[in-house]
């Protein structure tokens, strides 16, 4: 397999309306830009317009700027908001976890790979227990504890680090804390979180261990967004597993942890590829 050629990625939204997608594609021919990939989307439910472009500026610096010039009075025809991503872009993510390192082993390996184009300034939890796998990776490890006494502190401190070190995504890799809604309304839109799907549900202590004694069929987990409903946030992605009665609570735990991890990664790549869209509570994704 080769290696996939870096990109420019345009992306924009405005309600929905004729010639949305000519104003921006003819932008991009007139300037010299070569469109390899277009998605856009008409969502009927909200009227609003979604599109993503990854193009190739067949005259350099000079496609991009001739590009721009154009685009701009042409997008404000019909209040459009657009943004244009580097290809080296490396989005800034601050990790947030608790004690369980599945999705956090799984994140750092696949951003020492390069699998994933980001860099990670720092690591938060409210426990000291994976200061070591952070360590390892070489990246800086904060601890916080929190009780319900301190959280307003500790989310203060919390907020301090990710503007302090200029973050643009915020990943909740387990952590096992329920955000307060002034923490959650600064965080909506931009951090994302992971936790199990199970049918039929079970909460509190133990869900996999619920979910064997009334012999689920499958497992699964679900990435989304925070918002003031911490688990209800508009969703990403989702990953399910097959599992059967030869399966017990430790093989489920398992398998849970794996899709979890799989999926979260996902929802990261798409979220720093460009390819979610708000529209309201739910989400537009464009997959590769």
């Amino acid at each position: 397999m080769g290696v996939k050629e870096k990109l420019w990625i345009l992306t924009a939204q405005c309600p929905s309306r004729l010639g949305t997608v000519d104003a921006v594609t003819r932008s991009l021919v007139e300037s010299e830009n070569y469109i390899v990939a277009l998605n856009s989307f008409d969502d009927k439910a909200t009227g609003s317009f979604s599109i993503r472009v990854e193009f190739r500026p067949l005259g350099g610096e000079t496609s991009l700027r001739q590009f721009r010039e154009i685009l701009e009075p042409r997008a404000a025809k019909f209040d459009m908001q657009w943004q244009l991503t580097e290809p080296e872009h490396q989005t800034r993510v601050a990790i947030m976890v608790s004690k369980y390192d599945h999705c956090l082993n799984d994140l750092l390996y696949r951003y020492r790979t390069g699998e994933l184009a980001i860099d990670i300034p720092l690591i938060i939890s409210n426990h000291p227990d994976l200061q070591s796998l952070a360590d390892w990776h070489g990246i800086p490890y904060v601890h916080l504890p929190v009780t319900p006494e301190t959280k307003p502190e500790q989310e203060a401190k919390v907020w301090e680090l990710i503007n302090e070190h200029q973050c643009e995504l915020v990943v909740l890799a387990r952590y096992m804390q329920v955000l307060s809604p002034e923490m959650a309304a600064r965080l909506d839109g931009w951090a994302i979180n992971i936790h199990h799907s199970l049918l039929p549900g079970f909460k509190g202590a133990k869900p996999y261990h619920q979910a064997w004694a009334k012999g689920v069929k499958l497992v699964g987990a679900t990435a989304h967004y925070v918002n003031d409903n911490l688990d209800e946030g508009p969703i990403i992605t989702q990953g399910v597993q097959a599992v059967d009665h030869s399966h017990y609570p430790e093989d489920l735990v398992a398998k849970g942890q794996d899709v979890e991890s799989q999926t979260l990664a996902k929802a990261v790549r798409y979220h720093i590829e460009k390819r979610v869209f708000l529209h309201g509570n739910r989400t537009v994704v464009f997959p590769d």
